[in-house]
């Protein structure tokens, strides 16, 4: 079906290069290798060479994997627990060294962490063994190991036993 002389004629976009495509990922936010990879890897185009263009990035230190770490961990460390961003660190294809790197950080600060976590959510003990564990449950899948959930409750309960 032929379009009515006065519709108007859309001018195609012209498309963009994948050193483009990445400058514009990078210019919002960090991204790993393995992550920017992925996003560009459906525009590659023929004559492109994807590794040519990451390793170019790589080599401006425009692109890297140590400073994609540091920005996840901070952005994710008010919010959840140890596991949890380590998880999403390898998700998004991180280098275990890194990681480990990260850990004794994230570890330092994990109970403030989850004890924020549990006063914004709950803000006051369990009543009953079923919102103990509900309270358990939530503070796990934030990432958060149990032997830090306890410490949090157990923390709370001698708070409460204090001002009583």
């Amino acid at each position: 079906m032929a379009l009515p002389p006065w519709a108007p004629v859309k001018a195609k976009k012209p498309e963009l290069t994948l050193r483009v495509r990445a400058m514009r990922y990078l210019a919002r936010r960090e991204h790993s290798r393995a992550e920017l990879q992925a996003k560009l890897s459906p525009h590659v185009q023929e004559g492109e060479d994807l590794d040519e263009v990451l390793e170019d990035l790589e080599k401006r230190n425009w692109l890297s994997d140590a400073r994609a770490a540091a920005q996840l961990v901070e952005i994710k460390r008010g919010r959840f627990g140890t596991q949890r961003i380590a998880h999403e660190l390898r998700m998004k294809g991180i280098d275990e060294n890194l990681i480990d790197e990260a850990l004794p950080q994230l570890k330092a600060t994990e109970l403030d962490a989850a004890r924020e976590v549990w006063q914004r959510k709950f803000a006051s003990l369990p009543r009953d063994a079923k919102a103990k564990a509900r309270q358990i449950r939530f503070l796990q899948s934030r990432g958060f190991s149990v032997e830090v959930i306890l410490k949090v409750l157990k923390s709370a309960a001698a708070g409460i036993d204090d001002e009583g």
